[in-house]
């Protein structure tokens, strides 16, 4: 591919066209080197004056206790090397085969182990050596975008969690250290997770399309937008074609370089562009964007990515939170009189606190701001549950069989809970009066549920409360009757523009714990306390708020009539819960075994449904003719941000559910897979018909689950990969985002638990 030709061509006819007197200039220029056969710009013919520095050799030393063939980054970042990183045939430590946001993973314990913790200290130290030649680089009020996306280089390139936690700490550090302010740090970090605020701020998503950005790329780098689709069939990374675009282009007169700043502001501008004439507003400032990356780095890649929302660099949450407290340590121990080596216990108790704070509040920039300024041990003094903030639910894990839930809580205090088939809804009552629903992936629904925003309203009048936050669940309820009714009437209710005289299907909301009352988080109170709590002081309006129907016991026989009675009652089965002591407090964004939750449907087989991506559909046969048959299901990979594909799946739909997703999925469909979905491409049954952008949810039933050496959902675990065997639609799960899907390592851990396995 002769970029440079091409880019010459292109971009002399647009500047001429532009009629502006130094691009006519330029044009000329460059249309006089073409004639002497010169490819390169007139500017490489004079002398430089001043360049940004560039990415230096890495040190061919090593710290203590790491081999020589273990380098801290690896400067290969060729196709090959992300091939294996997809495959996952290089060597990972144990931590990279666990989600990172399971509770249960080995992130949340590695650090447990003190040598772990040594050696996390000495990569530290072995990066900022590393970094030290490139700190004047930051040392400015503006921080260069290249030094980030230097940054995400190396973390794209290397595989060890160890280490990356070490390259982003030691990058965290640096920003302290030269910056008198933490508002760039706080940039950084968002970058980092392709965010540009909380979860709950609206009008913050990116996540354009392809089409708008390959035409922003065109008219950046003058090429046309056939020759751009033609370099991404090849390379299936927009990203990469983008980098490759910006390699071959030339031009006179350097522009100004990117910078942190300029970068997050654009995008945020990008992202709340709406209008009639938003799209050309957001190719504009792309376009800036583009001409001004600096070609000695991937600006323009990670650009690219970012705007796709698709940064693919394998980071993730926990590893931001661990690199932020390491590098509040470090910077804090840095201010003292004589530094001290940090011990591995100081780092453990740093991340620990760190990640409980987050969990209080997620948000970066309060966590940040607080950590900056009363010190990174004081934080949970001042980053407390807060009304208008939104906490990641706590979750249960399934299972299977009565006898489990016995098993698990023998001589323990526990309660059954009806487990209602709604929406999960966190309440906050703010102490000026506002009233705040949030989804369990915390997105605003306040506008959605005008109706519930009046039910809080009637019931808090005539109480003593001034503020709370309750966990719900929203259900369709039939007034008339006196009954809830299924999920799917509940989905029918209108997601935009919903005005409360209007609504047809009106809802119930069930409380079954109290998180916050009256300026006092109930977090670190026993399940027990909390509903005392919330019985004594919330008093319930039949049909409109009501509490969990529950039962404490201890007896099978009386565990399965209640669950016998949850199904009779439209329920999907039971939630158990331990009762008393710490094991009872709250843990947000934890799925955790001491909820368990227990469907009459799924005894005896995995444990509970699935919720899986769709990727991709078959075309319909016979009478399906002109709909979509059968669909290409995929697991979540929480470490990779992969889609692994599972199963096929095509019963469980009537004709009209049929029609209904042809015409929700159809515009959806794209002309080739995403570079991120992994399926086997060698066997014609894993590859669908058509290829869509995923963005929809099924909740799935399955009678087992097995090894495949077709589907590649946790390929990493076992070589092959785990497919469902039988699998059967239930619903679409609109309320969940892509992230919310099952996790590979959640199919893992379903894997493993079945009885055939286990006697393996």
């Amino acid at each position: 591919m002769n970029y440079l030709r091409e880019g010459r061509v292109n971009l002399i006819s647009t500047l001429i066209k532009r009629g502006n007197y130094q691009y006519r200039i330029m044009a000329q220029q460059q249309s006089i080197a073409r004639f002497f056969g010169g490819t390169a710009s007139l500017d490489a013919k004079r002398k430089k004056t001043s360049s940004p520095p560039s990415t230096q050799k890495e040190s061919t030393t090593t710290p203590k206790n790491l081999k020589s063939s273990d380098p801290i980054t690896s400067p290969d970042s060729s196709p090959k090397l992300k091939k294996q990183k997809l495959n996952g045939e290089e060597n990972k430590d144990d931590a990279d085969s666990k989600s990172e946001s399971n509770s249960d993973s080995e992130l949340n314990n590695k650090h447990a182990s003190e040598t772990e913790a040594k050696k996390l200290i000495e990569l530290s130290e072995f990066q900022q050596k590393q970094n030290k030649q490139d700190r004047h680089t930051l040392s400015s009020s503006k921080i260069p975008y290249s030094s980030l996306t230097d940054i995400m280089e190396k973390i794209e390139s290397e595989s060890s969690r160890l280490k990356i936690t070490a390259i982003i700490s030691q990058y965290f550090l640096e920003i302290l250290q030269s910056q008198n302010e933490v508002s760039k740090l706080v940039k950084i970090v968002y970058l980092f997770i392709n965010r540009l605020g909380p979860d709950y701020e609206p009008d913050l998503e990116l996540g354009l399309g392809e089409t708008l950005l390959v035409k922003a790329i065109s008219e950046g780098y003058g090429r046309t937008p056939a020759k751009i689709r033609q370099d991404l069939k090849e390379y299936g990374d927009l990203g990469i074609v983008a980098q490759k675009s910006r390699s071959g282009q030339r031009t006179m007169f350097k522009p100004t370089s990117l910078d942190v700043d300029t970068v997050f502001d654009n995008l945020t501008k990008i992202a709340k562009s709406t209008g009639k004439d938003s799209q050309s507003k957001k190719i504009g400032i792309i376009n800036k964007m583009l001409t001004a990356c600096d070609v000695k780095h991937s600006e323009a890649k990670f650009l690219i990515r970012s705007l796709e929302n698709k940064l693919r660099i394998g980071l993730a949450g926990p590893t931001i939170l661990v690199g932020l407290a390491q590098a509040f340590v470090n910077y804090e121990n840095s201010k003292q009189e004589k530094p001290k080596r940090v011990s591995p216990e100081k780092l453990a108790e740093a991340e620990d606190i760190v990640k409980e704070a987050y969990t209080r509040i997620p948000n970066y920039q309060i966590l940040i701001e607080n950590a900056y300024k009363y010190g990174v041990f004081n934080l949970l003094d001042h980053c407390k549950l807060t009304p208008g903030i939104p906490l990641k639910p706590m979750l249960a894990k399934p299972t299977k069989s009565m006898s489990e839930v016995l098993d698990r809580f023998q001589d323990e205090k526990f309660t059954c809970e009806y487990k209602y088939d709604g929406e999960r809804a966190q309440i906050h009552l703010l102490p000026n009066g506002d009233v705040r629903i949030y989804s369990r992936n915390s997105e605003d629904m306040s506008q959605r549920y005008p109706d519930l925003i009046s039910i809080i309203r009637e019931f808090s009048k005539a109480q003593e409360h001034t503020s709370l936050i309750l966990d719900c669940e929203a259900v369709a309820w039939d007034r008339i009757n006196k009954k809830i009714l299924p999920f799917q009437v509940l989905s029918t209710r209108k997601r935009k523009d919903v005005n409360e005289l209007d609504i047809t299907v009106h809802i119930c909301l069930f409380a079954f714990d109290l998180l916050y009352y009256n300026n006092e988080s109930l977090l670190t109170k026993s399940l027990s306390e909390r509903r005392s709590i919330m019985f004594t002081h919330l008093h319930p309006l039949e049909g409109k708020f009501q509490f969990a129907t529950s039962k404490d016991s201890t007896s099978l026989e009386v565990l399965q009539q209640f669950l016998d009675q949850s199904v009779h009652d439209s329920c999907e089965g039971l939630m158990v819960k331990m009762l008393e002591g710490s094991e009872s407090y709250y843990e947000p964004s934890k799925r955790s075994r001491n909820w368990l939750k227990l469907k009459k449907d799924y005894l005896a087989g995995v444990g509970d449904s699935l919720d899986l991506v769709v990727i991709g559909a078959y075309n319909g046969k016979g009478k399906r003719t002109g709909t979509y048959g059968g669909f290409l299901l995929a697991t979540y990979n929480q470490d990779t941000g992969d889609l692994e594909t599972t199963c096929k799946i095509g019963t469980g739909f009537s004709d009209e559910m049929l029609t209904q997703l042809y015409q929700k999925l159809h515009p959806s469909e794209i002309p080739r897979p995403k570079e991120y979905f992994v399926y086997d491409k060698t066997n014609s049954n894993a590859v669908p018909d058509v290829w869509f952008e995923p963005t929809m949810l099924f909740e799935v039933l399955t009678a087992d689950l097995s090894l495949s050496p077709i589907y590649k959902a946790a390929h990493n675990e076992y070589g092959k990969g785990i497919s469902l065997r039988f699998p059967r639609f239930l619903r679409i799960r609109d309320d969940k985002a892509i992230e919310d899907a099952t996790s590979s390592t959640d199919v893992a851990e379903f894997y493993e638990r079945q009885a055939h396995v286990q006697n393996i």
